[in-house]
């Protein structure tokens, strides 16, 4: 059945910043769909509550509380899968983001900093999974963000450090074909605890929501889902692609509200 290619059974998968939101909701669709997950964030009152619906869903998960602003530390989370589970299939690179801050108040450490959350982490992680990806046939899903590939104020370190990501994503795929396949997701405004301000904020609410051609702010299941969609044999023909996953936007749906210069 056509359904059975959505299927990830008896797979290992790692996901970054898993305690909440988009990575959290990706560890339990992952596990719903078959797979056994090593889950990492920073705040181990919140991995155990994933896990915890991990295991409502038949599955394993393993906990690692971790400070994934460290590439090198987020890069033990590969051996940490394959001594936990025996193997690995998949890595989701969803930890990153960056406050925004206006261009004249954006220091080159500010800029580095935002690139060595958002890109320099996945790197090291997907280095040190590549031989056991290898070894299964596995994949790579990195999360990045509409904000790499439309221009806002005050987005300045986060669209580029998720430009980077996205043709990150490209040119890994090129090194790790046939073998491994990596692909992202460019993501909209979803409803995660970064929006609180907005969601809790009917008229911002509403703004977001009527720029949005699709009427509505995305919800953390409409990313995990289309994680599993590319982690499966479904989309078993796609690689080094970035899908747009964001209500059908072409621009931002947020405005700072930052003035000109003068």
């Amino acid at each position: 059945m056509i359904l059975d290619r959505f299927r990830l059974p008896g797979q290992v998968a790692v996901v970054t910043g898993a305690g909440r939101g988009i990575g959290a909701a990706t560890a339990v669709a992952l596990a719903e769909a078959g797979a056994d997950v090593v889950i990492a964030s920073r705040t181990a009152a919140q991995l155990e509550e994933v896990a915890s619906r991990v295991f409502s869903a038949g599955r394993r998960a393993h906990v690692v509380p971790l400070d994934l602003a460290d590439p090198a530390a987020a890069a033990t989370l590969a051996a940490v899968a394959v001594e936990e589970f025996g193997r690995l299939d998949l890595v989701v690179n969803n930890v990153g983001g960056t406050y925004p801050r206006p261009l004249t108040e954006t220091t080159p450490e500010f800029l580095e900093e935002a690139f060595r959350f958002n890109v320099s982490t996945a790197h090291a992680l997907t280095v040190a999974a590549a031989p056991s990806l290898v070894k299964t046939g596995g994949s790579v899903v990195n999360i990045s963000s509409i904000m790499g590939r439309v221009s806002g104020r005050g987005f300045v370190a986060y669209g580029t450090a998720k430009a980077a990501l996205a043709h990150w994503t490209r040119l890994a795929a090129a090194d790790l074909a046939p073998k491994v396949r990596v692909n992202a997701i460019s993501v909209g405004s979803v409803a995660t605890s970064a929006l609180e301000i907005v969601v809790g904020n009917p008229e911002l609410k509403e703004k977001m929501e009527s720029a949005t051609p699709l009427r509505r702010i995305g919800e953390a299941e409409d990313i995990a889902a289309t994680v599993v969609f590319l982690a499966s044999r479904a989309g078993g023909y796609i690689t080094g692609k970035i899908l747009e996953v964001d209500g059908g936007l072409q621009s931002p749906n947020l405005d700072l509200g930052l003035p000109d210069l003068s």
